[in-house]
């Protein structure tokens, strides 16, 4: 079982939104003792603190995408130095190389061949010397990729060194963190109500629910497998960023690509980018002219950092019918019918926070934005965030059928059982939670210890196979 954080732009924020907090840290998740277990391997020496030699530095190779960043500080935080790769005769001096990476391989490998490395790396790694490959830098070391073209032949077939035995989590719990600027100009985690976050008071302040690098380190020490939106470089858990990530033009007439926003967030330590309105509008035009234009920030994003680094966030809201030849949009058998005893409904897409419904089913949307290039659906309902009633699971399994990618369901968690429901009544992969998390109403630790005891990892690995 896994956790994760997921982090948004405040509006009116400055593109690109980077706060201080993720510029100074982010996330390591990619080398810590849980996952690559690196002192059993022998590729890191014992912790110790001393000067600077060459058995306390390890070489880090940055082709210029990904979030480096975090692997950065997980091995300043193992107490080694690091050396960054300069030209290709620092990776034939490394007594260590680790190479991580997010994105896709042949961009990567254009960029290797260009600079000399990839020859280096061939070196270096037929030696058979000390070497990690993280996410991309281990993607490239088989002989070539079918994922946006054709690679180059990297290295040797040296992965089951590194190879751990234990099988991958089939779930994850997602704490979310929302920020916004409050009436003050101070960064917050704030949580909405069906999407409304300020207090009904007087002042009309937006709900204050901590700080973000605070709840994100409290959450990773509590278990999270993710976390989406901010986190600091005691988090070591994967971090998502979402929130503005689209084409714009700063006040000085400055034009900023949607890729150029992406690749500072990933440089400024994210390991996803989550993508919400552009990518609705991106869908509608692509359903409606049936083409590719390659010009969607969802498109130039996933062709450069691969699909597993893009995420879309879908804000649906439940619109019911009686009959579902009512409308051209998929729709769903409600398990609890509507106020006027609907049976069916289908879910309108949203833009702007929810605040603008757009001529597009989260279904159609799906489908859409798989096609364009997404690696994995954020699935939220307006109709239950906040609520504390549970996660739509009607809702889940539509958009379940309209895809294959890996789906987070969000919206409506109240109680642990919610949990346990949505992984046992869907296929959902990850379930998020937010205000239930910040208010310590319901902790992490007792999300995770109820699956446990419910033995819901191995009740869906036994349903997976049923259906194959």
């Amino acid at each position: 079982m896994e956790a994760a954080l997921l982090l948004s732009r405040p509006p009116n924020a400055p593109y690109p939104f980077i706060p201080d907090s993720l510029r100074r840290s982010s996330l390591a998740s990619t080398i810590n003792d849980r996952s690559f277990h690196l002192r059993s391997k022998n590729l890191l020496p014992p912790i110790r603190a001393s000067a600077a030699s060459s058995d306390s530095v390890v070489t880090l190779l940055d082709y210029g995408a990904g979030n480096v960043r975090s692997v950065r500080n997980a091995i300043r935080y193992l107490g080694f130095d690091v050396k960054d790769v300069q030209t290709p005769e620092d990776i034939l001096n490394a007594n260590r190389l680790v190479f991580p990476g997010v994105g896709a391989f042949a961009a990567a490998m254009e960029v290797l061949s260009k600079n000399g490395m990839a020859e280096a790396l061939c070196t270096y790694i037929k030696e058979d010397r000390p070497f990690l490959g993280i996410c991309l830098g281990l993607q490239l070391l088989f002989e070539q990729s079918e994922e946006n073209g054709p690679g180059e032949n990297v290295g040797l077939s040296i992965l089951r060194r590194y190879l751990d035995s234990s099988a991958p989590s089939t779930i994850k719990v997602i704490a979310c963190l929302d920020v916004r600027t409050n009436n003050r100009g101070d960064l917050v985690v704030t949580k909405g109500d069906q999407y409304d976050v300020r207090e009904h008071t007087k002042e009309n302040e937006v709900r204050n629910l901590g700080k973000p690098v605070e709840l994100a380190s409290q959450y990773y020490k509590d278990g999270a497998d993710e976390v989406i939106r901010l986190a600091s470089e005691k988090v070591f858990v994967p971090l998502t960023v979402g929130g503005g990530i689209r084409d714009f033009t700063d006040g000085n007439g400055r034009h900023y690509s949607s890729l150029e926003v992406a690749s500072e967030y990933f440089r400024s330590g994210a390991d996803k980018i989550s993508i919400g309105s552009d990518a609705v509008y991106a869908a509608e035009a692509y359903l409606r002219d049936g083409v590719k234009t390659g010009k969607s920030s969802l498109e130039q994003i996933s062709q450069v950092y691969g699909n597993q680094a893009v995420v879309v966030s879908i804000d649906p809201q439940r619109v019911y019918v009686k009959n579902p030849d009512d409308v051209t949009f998929k729709t769903v058998k409600l398990t609890n019918p509507g106020p006027n005893g609907e049976e069916y409904a289908w879910y309108q897409c949203t833009v702007n926070g929810g605040r603008e419904g757009r001529p597009i089913g989260a279904y159609e949307l799906a489908k859409a934005v798989e096609e364009l290039g997404a690696g994995e659906i954020l699935l939220n309902c307006i109709d239950a965030d906040g609520q504390g009633t549970g996660f739509v699971t009607d809702l889940v399994n539509l958009v379940a059928d309209a895809v294959t990618l890996p789906i987070i369901a969000s919206s409506g968690a109240g109680a642990v059982v919610h949990f346990s429901e949505v992984f046992q009544k869907t296929s959902a992969s990850a379930a998020l939670a937010a205000g239930i998390f910040h208010r310590k109403e319901v902790p992490i630790s007792s999300v995770k210890e109820h699956m446990l005891r419910e033995h819901i990892e191995k009740w869906r690995e036994m349903r997976t196979r049923a259906f194959e």
